[in-house]
């Protein structure tokens, strides 16, 4: 457990100062990073679902994932956008109206197409990435750390045996610990808002963990690379992140501004 715990410490701080570095800097090196991690992805859900799709299919679903962040990258929302729907009908076609594949044109193109807008945005893009990432790490290493140090009963063994209602309560807390402490630091006159707000997206977040893992035992895999050791693929890593995204860009849509503005 101890080296386990090491490796993937280690495997996170390295991953996670160039992740913050040119979230700092922005455009175009965040739109690029978004790009090369969508195309990891993508061949990476080719991978769990190869026994189901022809390679043909793969191609084309990772290549309108890829046309569409580059479309997003040129403030190109519509055309993102529909790049995507149109993919997903192509790859479904081409795979005989099996669905995985397809979904997977959406399941990896629409949030990084929406991480990509959160971050253009003038105001407080930088601030909003900053604190979706630390509300998803926060989520990750609380649940982690509090379900193998307390441990009891499981969340949902058949999908994830690891996973105890202690680590998502642990998630949770810690997730609405960065929400406050994000809120203090901007100066916002009300904490509890954000603190009750990153509580729930801790709560999705682990949401699209079991996501995720219900999908590789859908296809008798363990993880969906080796990309990172102690994690797995960029799919095991990101997991909860595409989830918290989806919500969050939902949010920052329908309001029309910022979510921290909102809240």
């Amino acid at each position: 457990m101890a080296s386990g715990l090491v490796t993937r410490a280690a495997s996170a701080v390295v991953l996670a100062v160039p992740v913050l570095a040119i979230v700092h800097f922005g455009s175009p090196l965040f739109g690029l990073l978004i790009l090369v991690a969508s195309g990891i992805m993508a061949m990476e859900w080719y991978g769990m679902c190869a026994r189901q799709g022809p390679r043909l299919a793969g191609l084309v679903m990772a290549a309108m994932v890829l046309a569409a962040v580059a479309a997003m990258g040129l403030e190109e929302p519509l055309i993102a956008l529909v790049l995507l729907v149109v993919g997903s009908i192509v790859v479904m076609a081409l795979n005989k109206g099996t669905p995985w594949l397809a979904a997977g044109v959406l399941y990896i193109g629409l949030p990084s197409v929406a991480l990509i807008a959160l971050r253009d945005d003038p105001e407080a893009g930088r601030q909003t990435v900053y604190w979706l990432l630390g509300v998803v790490w926060a989520s990750d290493i609380g649940a982690y750390i509090t379900g193998r140090t307390i441990g009891g009963p499981k969340l949902a063994p058949r999908i994830s045996p690891g996973k105890t209602w202690a680590g998502f309560w642990g998630g949770v807390a810690c997730a609405g610990l960065v929400g406050v402490i994000v809120a203090a630091v901007l100066g916002m006159a009300e904490l509890w808002p954000l603190a009750l707000f990153s509580c729930t997206l801790g709560a999705i977040a682990q949401g699209g963990d079991l996501f995720e893992s219900w999908i590789k035992r859908r296809f008798g895999v363990k993880d969906s690379g080796n990309l990172i050791p102690g994690h797995g693929g960029l799919l095991d890593r990101v997991d909860a992140l595409i989830a918290v995204i989806v919500v969050t860009a939902t949010i920052s849509t329908l309001t029309k501004g910022s979510i921290l503005q909102w809240l």
